[in-house]
Order: C-alpha cells, then structure tokens, then sequence
C-alpha cells in the first residue's frame, strides 16, 4: 500500500458496511479546522483497543479501557477531539471525558458506556466543554460533514495529510471489509501506541478473537514505527466490528492477515508524515536470533538522531547505522554483520564487519529515495523485522519550539 493518501483516494475513502460518520469544527483549534468527529453504528459492535503504555495516560484511554472491560460485546461508537488532550488534568479530565461520553452517547440514543472518547492535543490543557457540547449537537445537523474523509481530517493536529486505509478479504461467510483511519506526526514512538486510530470492520467477530487480531496486527505495524522516540500519552488503536458478514473462528489467520495490512499502511503514512520529515525509512534487520532481536535493533537505529540527519542530508554514513545497533542491548556480534542501502540491496557498505568499497554518489542517491530502505544483516540466525522511520530535517525543531506559543 502507499505511504501517502492522496486527495482522490480520501474522497473516495468510506468506512467498513453498518458505519456512520460525522465532523465538524467545534472551535478547539484555533485555527478553526475540523476538530471534532464521531463514527458510530446503529447496532451493538465488539470492540477492543489497544492503549499506550505510558506511565501517565489521558483521562480518554482510563475511560476507554473501562468501557472495554465492561462491554467489548455492545459498543456504538467512537466520538474523538483534536486541539485539547485532555491528558495530566485530574479529576476533573475524568469527568470532562466521561461527559463526553454521555453527550455523544445520547446523540446516538446509546447508553454512556457504549460510547469511546479520544482527544488529542496539547497536554495539560482541560476541555472546553461548552464548545464540546454544542461541537457534538452539531454534528447531527446538516452542516456536519458526513465523509469518512472529513472525520479522518479531524482528527489531525500536525499532521500535513490525513491517514486512510482500507482492504476487502474473502472469509467464510463471504467478503470482509477492514477499513479506519490514523493521526500521527510528532510523539510518534513504538510500545503502544503511537497515535490514534480508529478501524471499523463489517466482520461478525467475538471480542475475544477481535482482541488477539488487533494485538497481533499491532505489534508489526505501529508497534514498528518510530518519528522522534517520544512516546505520547493518548495513544490509542481501537477496532469496532459491526457483524454484518458472518465467519467462523477458522477466518482468524486470513483476519488477522488483512487488519495487519490495514495496520501497516497506516502506520507508514505516520512514518512518512513525521514533523518535518521529507521521506520514509525503511530498516530491514535480517539475520536475527529471534524477531524481537530484530526488532530492538531496528528500533534503535530508526530512535538515532544522527542515523536520520545523515538520511536527510543524503550523507553514507553507515558508521552511525552499525554504531545505533550496537548500544540496542542486544548481543550482536560486530565481525557477523553486512550492511547495504537500496530496496534491491543496490550497494553494499560492509561485510562481515568490515568495510567494502562502494559508489558515494550511488549510495548517497539511495538515501534520496523515498522510502530510503536501509538492510542490516547480523548474521545470528534467520529472524527479520522492519521497523519505519522517518528523516530528520531542521523544519521538526520549528514545528516543536514553539507548539504551545
């Protein structure tokens, strides 16, 4: 899938069968954008999610998880924020969440423990509640936008372009539709979560079954990306099956399968639209004792500044590369490893721990390449993983210096 929706594909953009949709422009950004969405069903859905883990979570991700734990088998809906995070402001966050709750739910004849918040935004800031309201009124009026498109948009903060993605699977039971939506460009690092997303499906499908293909589809895709290693405190994926197409616990893996490509494209558009980044990163670690290996590895190359500055300024410096494996607390074994850039492995800059002769102007050229793609071989065994990042440019320090001012 590609790393970039175009307009044309998010005009065309819908949510799975048995979905609704709505946004409008509440007024918590103040550049009066869309700010405000809320997606729901006419019917119960299962439902899971999967939530950052950080220490210090937002008032929306204690209510969501709450909500999940009491009804994974009947939830209606999602109603989300941007421009307020609601994150680090006590109880009275709590209650300015669990209000948010019940307006949406009433909107939507649902009770309030069927509803799931998410806001995002800057931290430390409490909800303007009055506008919230009249915000969520609105949206069942005839000025409310009524594309999926327009609710992917609304979730935005710094984002340049909203995240879609969408795939169709035959299952048992006849054809499957996986579609949803992402925010993300800055605070963007790997542990769950990193970023909100909301993924509908017209799948039948138990909470139970729908939890491990979320966690399944999760943990190699936007477990592996990472913009600037900073891990947010809203961070929230959440999935709603409407069971409008029936299966059988055998379409579990072929599920799974299809609500991972979902994942993975949303989690590259993440990637390639980091704060001030100009491309995408592709580090493919190969030759791992064991996948997390691999992915640890990854994770610190894609986390080094000067690995992603030296892809910005299409410099070879493949020191950097090996020097971030190494302090990854892995046990690599420096005399095993090879190193290449390129997506066909174009040129080679180390073999076996040492260095090789190879083109400058060839390998530079491959960094311009978007995605750049970056091969690792350790030489340990025959685990891989991909991990994505994105360059480090100059605009990321403007974009972050001044949030807030």
């Amino acid at each position: 899938m590609p790393s970039i929706t175009t307009e044309a594909q998010l005009a065309e953009f819908s949510l799975a069968p048995g979905f609704r949709t709505a946004a409008t422009a509440c007024g918590l950004k103040k550049s009066g954008a869309l700010d405000l969405l809320m997606v729901w069903a006419d019917e119960p859905c299962a439902a899971a999610g999967v939530f950052t883990t950080n220490r210090v979570q937002a008032a929306p991700v204690l209510v969501d998880r709450d909500a999940l734990a009491s009804g994974a088998d009947r939830i209606r809906g999602v109603v989300a924020n941007a421009g307020c995070a609601n994150a680090v402001t006590g109880d009275r966050g709590m209650t300015d969440a669990k209000r948010m709750q019940a307006v949406a739910a009433r909107a939507v004849h649902a009770k309030p423990e069927e509803m799931l918040v998410l806001s995002t935004g800057v931290i430390g800031v409490f909800l303007d509640m009055d506008k919230l309201e009249r915000g969520i009124a609105a949206l069942h009026s005839g000025d409310a936008l009524r594309r999926a498109g327009d609710a992917a948009r609304a979730i935005c903060t710094t984002d340049t372009r909203a995240k879609v993605a969408s795939v169709t699977v035959e299952l048992s039971g006849g054809r499957v539709t996986i579609a949803g939506f992402a925010k993300g460009a800055g605070m963007i690092h790997p542990n769950m979560a990193t970023m909100l997303s909301v993924i509908t499906t017209d799948a039948d499908i138990a909470p139970e079954a729908l939890d491990r293909a979320l966690r399944a589809a999760v943990s190699e895709s936007f477990n592996r990306i990472s913009v600037d290693g900073d891990m947010s405190t809203n961070d929230t994926v959440l999935i709603l099956a409407s069971g409008q197409v029936g299966g059988s616990a055998a379409d579990e893996p072929a599920f799974t399968a299809a609500l991972a490509a979902v994942c993975k494209s949303l989690a590259r558009q993440i990637a390639r639209d980091g704060e001030g980044a100009t491309r995408l990163v592709e580090l493919r670690v190969t030759g791992a004792s064991t996948e997390s290996q691999a992915h640890r590895v990854g994770d610190s190359i894609a986390c080094s500044p000067l690995v992603k500055t030296a892809v910005h300024g299409n410099d070879p410096n493949w020191g950097r590369v090996l020097a971030a494996a190494g302090y990854s607390g892995e046990p690599i074994e420096p005399a095993r490893v090879r190193l290449w850039f390129g997506d066909g492995d174009d040129v080679q800059l180390l073999d076996r721990g040492l260095p090789v002769e190879f083109d400058k102007a060839r390998a530079s050229a491959l960094l311009q390449c978007d995605p750049a793609v970056i091969h690792l071989d350790l030489g340990l065994g025959d685990a891989h993983a991909i991990v994505w990042t994105c360059d480090f440019s100059a605009e990321y320090v403007h974009i972050n210096a001044d949030y807030t001012t």
